[in-house]
């Protein structure tokens, strides 16, 4: 049975965020939610503070001013409880950050092996089925070089779905992918979204991505370093105010990174 977003029922949310590195402030006023079993692609042009928010929103960059809240919970409040929320969370960054010394067998099942009492059959009956979700059955024991780009990002994804996280963060899951690739990528996303009930969160500037895979979307804003406007990517297209978001959703693919 697809699972569909409950849109009453938020699993992130973010109030007056503020964040910068040092003196050099990156985001102001940030105020949005993510809801349950939904896809939320954050987007914008080069610049306008992307990665940053993700890195905030999984426990890597506290803010200078404002809350997160993930399932109702503080994560920027007690370390020790911050911990505890983020077992709860699965991150991908751009590389797939697998360690080329590992088989795929052996990277997916680390998490497995730090974080929980299975035993060894448990975790290679896990592992197995990880990398059945995401279509690399018989490839356990091959190493990240000698899989194809895609290859490595799906067997990154099930390393991040390794702990049965309820939300899920992708930092440009298509950078350095062809489009076909990238395609069968996003398919691969709303296929988990819709039969795991799995919220992800998405940072890419890729229109097709975007308008493949968000059920919402947030636009930030370089000049003003703010949420300049959120809703779906159709509806922002035919209707939006902003000639920053027009501009960004009509362009040419190439020309934006």
């Amino acid at each position: 049975m697809t699972a569909l977003p409950n849109y009453s029922n938020p699993v992130i949310k973010v109030e007056g965020l503020k964040l910068a590195y040092g003196d050099h402030l990156v985001l102001q006023n940030l105020t949005f939610e993510v809801q349950q079993g939904s896809c939320l692609v954050i987007m914008g042009g080069s610049g306008c503070g992307k990665s940053t928010l993700l890195k905030s929103l999984v426990g890597l960059l506290p803010p200078i001013l404002g809350d997160v809240q993930i399932n109702k919970k503080h994560l920027w409040g007690d370390d020790e409880l911050r911990a505890d929320i983020l077992r709860d969370l699965g991150v991908l960054f751009q590389g797939g950050a697998l360690w080329s010394s590992m088989s795929i067998k052996e990277n997916v099942s680390l998490p497995l092996e730090i974080y929980t009492d299975l035993d060894e059959t448990e975790v290679e009956d896990l592992v197995r089925y990880k990398l059945s979700l995401v279509g690399l059955s018989g490839f356990e024991d091959f190493y990240p070089s000698e899989l194809s780009g895609g290859m490595k990002k799906r067997a990154g994804l099930a390393r991040a779905m390794a702990l049965d996280p309820k939300i899920l963060f992708f930092d440009e899951p298509s950078a350095g992918l062809d489009p076909i690739t990238s395609r069968r990528l996003d398919d691969l996303i709303t296929e988990l979204k819709e039969s795991l009930g799995i919220t992800f969160v998405v940072v890419t500037h890729e229109l097709a991505s975007i308008f493949e895979i968000a059920d919402d979307a947030i636009f930030l804003d370089a000049q003003s370093k703010s949420l300049l406007e959120q809703g779906k990517p159709k509806g922002l297209l035919n209707g939006s105010k902003f000639p920053q978001v027009i501009d960004f959703l009509t362009r040419n693919d190439s020309s934006s990174s």
